[in-house]
């Protein structure tokens, strides 16, 4: 789905349509709150990561949790990542295998995941959560989940697009909150703030790390400089896709935003691959994106990878540090997705 507009008007003016929903927003954060009070977390044997939000859409957690997990790996510890699965059929638990899985199955994210670690799909995250253990797992990565109180976390990092920070402040569907900002963040050990502008957290516990980061694109020896684009992007912040597109030096000719996780039609694609031979442009889109083209459509559009990098490298690792020592630290950097 595509988010509404009036869910990124500013807190102090909301809108109508926003006010109107209220009531019904603050069921919303009500239900989770006692969801997540009710609860009884199953502790796993091994140290859980949570990489969640308190917002819908993306806000860089899939990129997030693949930079904690390089770092993690190079520590020598056996990361299982485990996921929902979104947009995929999958009810799980099961491990993603990226030679045989398709998009429709896993959904797109799971399948760039288990491009680094293996990755779990279940909708019951404890038992997903439980397979990984028995699959041999030393720490375990939820991708998404912060309001999700079947599995115990022992860490929590709390994901917030810098830009859109947390859109007008009510809960859906009259805003983007999943909960209320200060009821999320004072169950976080940590926020990693994506992005160059600054938005406030209020509620983050005292003394807990506020880690800025950004999105690069990772070198591939693709140069882009002066060349004319057509891109198309179909996640949480397409705009931000096309920020780094022109970061890269390309020019682009036409954009074109689909919803989050959106299934490109035939006929939508061969649209674009017909816009770009009139202009005399290269098709290019993300990662992510890449996961859920049609074989016949692989090749026609260059796939541009980006990845996470973090300002303050030695507060990230302290965080991990929690929880894995580093004896066999070789120095992780950063993770890539698209």
């Amino acid at each position: 789905m595509r988010a509404p507009k009036f869910w990124s008007n500013p807190p102090g003016a909301p809108g109508l349509i926003a006010r109107l929903l209220s009531p019904i927003g603050a069921l919303y954060a009500r239900a989770t709150a006692r969801r997540i009070a009710n609860a009884s977390p199953w502790r796993a044997p091994v140290p859980v990561i949570c990489i969640g939000n308190v917002t819908a859409g993306g806000t860089g957690k899939t990129p997030t949790a693949l930079a904690v997990a390089e770092r993690l790996r190079n520590r020598g510890v056996a990361v299982h990542f485990v996921t929902r699965g979104h947009g995929g059929l999958e009810k799980g638990p099961h491990q993603v295998d990226i030679r045989r899985d398709s998009h429709a199955r896993v959904g797109d994210e799971p399948l760039l995941l288990a491009a680094i670690a293996p990755t779990w799909v279940a909708k019951d995250r404890a038992a997903g959560a439980k397979a990984a253990v028995e699959a041999g797992a030393e720490t375990i990565i939820l991708d998404d989940g912060h309001q999700n109180p079947s599995v115990a976390k022992d860490l929590s990092i709390i994901v917030v697009d810098a830009g859109a920070g947390f859109g007008n402040g009510f809960c859906i569907p009259a805003g983007p909150l999943r909960e209320p900002v200060e009821t999320g963040l004072a169950r976080a050990d940590a926020v990693a703030l994506i992005g160059e502008s600054d938005v406030a957290t209020p509620g983050l516990p005292a003394g807990a790390p506020v880690l800025r980061a950004r999105l690069k694109p990772r070198f591939t020896g693709l140069s882009l400089t002066g060349a004319k684009v057509i891109a198309f992007a179909g996640i949480g912040r397409p705009d931000k896709f096309f920020d780094t597109v022109r970061s890269m030096g390309a020019v682009i000719v036409q954009q074109v935003a689909f919803a989050d996780h959106a299934r490109f039609a035939p006929q939508m694609l061969k649209r674009l691959e017909l816009d770009a031979m009139r202009a005399d442009a290269l098709l290019v889109t993300t990662e992510k994106d890449a996961a859920r083209m049609p074989a016949w459509f692989r090749g026609k559009a260059t796939t541009v990878p980006v990845e996470m990098a973090f300002e303050d490298e030695a507060a990230l690792d302290a965080l991990l540090d929690r929880i894995a020592p580093r004896s066999n630290d070789k120095g992780a950097t950063s993770a890539s997705i698209g």
